[in-house]
């Protein structure tokens, strides 16, 4: 089973235990031992091998690159949102990505993702649980695609939330207001909108001014956008007539003083 995972580079439950002949629970348990094994990477329904997780790590960290310095500004910004104790949800990419490494003074969170990378990446001292969603790994960014839900043992779906959903996007326009480059990754990041109490938007200022293929909300969606700048006029003028905040390192600065 193990050099299954490594030749095909991510598999589900379902389907190994459909090549090897055996009950999904023992495929559950094997994985979960191959897991501990360090293997390979137990996902919610499935696995990813190690080859695949390194070499699109490798990918994430060129990314990570771009525009470093405002990621990390963003990522400090957005992890003074989370509340200890809370629940939250974050989404694919490297924005995203480096808030979970930045949680390091939080404690008690509950942390649902699709983000592959984002369970290594949390401080161990801040979390409470973790939790992966489900389906088609996108190479690319070494996110899930499918449904944002879990299921009981016995195949109902548990209605689920969150205090706080930390979405990263691809671009912020007046008009179209946040858009990413996937269909699915869309979907799923309205998914976890719906289910949040409040939603922050994690973009970089050059992301401002831009339209992608898919949509992912209006801007009215989101309690918070958080930026390293403000953006053009158009767009902060669009954001205040939505009620979205606006939250900046100029602007964190202001509140400290005051």
């Amino acid at each position: 089973m193990a050099a299954y995972v490594a030749e095909t580079g991510q598999v589900t439950v379902s389907a190994l235990a459909e090549r090897f002949g055996v009950s999904i629970d023992t495929v559950r348990r094997d994985l979960d031992q191959l897991s501990a094994d360090g293997v390979l990477v137990r996902t919610y329904g499935g696995a990813v091998s190690r080859s695949t997780l390194a070499r699109t790590d490798r990918a994430v960290d060129q990314r990570l690159s771009i525009q470093e310095q405002e990621k990390e500004q963003i990522a400090e910004l957005a992890a003074a949102l989370v509340e200890d104790g809370s629940t939250i949800m974050i989404n694919g990419g490297t924005t995203t990505l480096a808030l979970a490494r930045g949680l390091s003074q939080h404690r008690e969170l509950t942390v649902a993702t699709n983000n592959l990378l984002v369970p290594a990446a949390l401080p161990s001292s801040a979390i409470r649980d973790i939790y992966v969603f489900g389906g088609a790994v996108r190479a690319l960014t070494l996110a899930t695609i499918g449904p944002v839900s879990f299921r009981a043992n016995g195949g109902a779906e548990l209605d689920i939330s969150c205090d706080l959903a930390l979405i990263g996007v691809g671009a912020v326009s007046a008009d179209a207001g946040y858009t990413t480059s996937n269909l699915a990754e869309a979907a799923m990041m309205q998914e976890m909108i719906s289910r949040a109490a409040r939603v922050a938007i994690l973009a970089d200022s050059s992301k401002f001014g831009r339209r992608l293929f898919a949509q992912v909300s209006e801007l009215s969606a989101a309690d918070y956008l958080v930026t390293d700048t403000m953006p053009p006029p158009d767009i902060r003028d669009a954001l205040t007539e939505a009620g979205v905040e606006i939250i900046t390192p100029a602007a964190a600065s202001r509140r400290n003083a005051s």
